[in-house]
């Protein structure tokens, strides 16, 4: 089984982050990309919606891609480390499985400053999808594969600013849409 790890905190989850995994099942042919909400990412400020509001858009979003599975592996307050999530995922598939860590450019730039770095670096084959602007280094070490995707202007703090100011943007699947408006989230 191929198998891609996509983290991230999903604040909202939006229509470039679907399109980024569909382009990764069809060129690298996986069978599934697992979406994992971080918890409390280390590397960014804390998310605006609660962890369990954020993993329900996940699967609000994944409902209608059977290749799309939303995971629960972050769950908690604690630090989400890639390492730890990839030790967990590692832990549930067979030992030939092929395991990636789908991630973007602007991200990866910055793997050097990771928990275990070296230990990710040697733990899995990283998806790294381009980004205009964003120019990394590969460290050594790392098995790189390249997902040149179109560029895709949506940002999830600038969904969070729309929906505040009460617009429904295009960006989110009716599902998520439905769901935030519900639960009065970046109100």
């Amino acid at each position: 089984m191929r198998t891609a790890i996509f983290g991230g905190t999903f604040d909202p989850i939006h229509c470039a982050h679907l399109r980024v995994a569909r382009e990764t099942l069809e060129q690298f042919r996986l069978d599934r990309v697992l979406f994992v909400p971080a918890s409390t990412p280390p590397h960014k400020r804390e998310a605006t919606a609660g962890y369990e509001d954020r993993y329900r858009m996940v699967e609000l979003a994944c409902a209608n891609e059977p290749r799309f599975v939303p995971s629960r592996l972050e769950a908690g307050r604690l630090k989400s480390y890639s390492i730890k999530t990839i030790c967990r995922v590692r832990a549930s598939v067979a030992r030939d499985d092929e395991l990636f860590f789908l991630i973007g450019s602007d991200a990866f730039a910055e793997i050097d400053t990771w928990y275990r770095a070296a230990d990710v670096i040697r733990a899995v084959d990283f998806i790294v999808v381009t980004r205009p602007g964003h120019e990394y280094t590969v460290p050594p070490g790392a098995r790189v594969h390249r997902l040149d995707t179109l560029a895709l202007p949506v940002s999830s703090s600038d969904i969070r600013r729309r929906l505040a100011a009460g617009e429904s943007p295009e960006e989110l699947r009716p599902e998520v849409l439905a769901y935030i408006r519900e639960h009065h989230l970046y109100e």
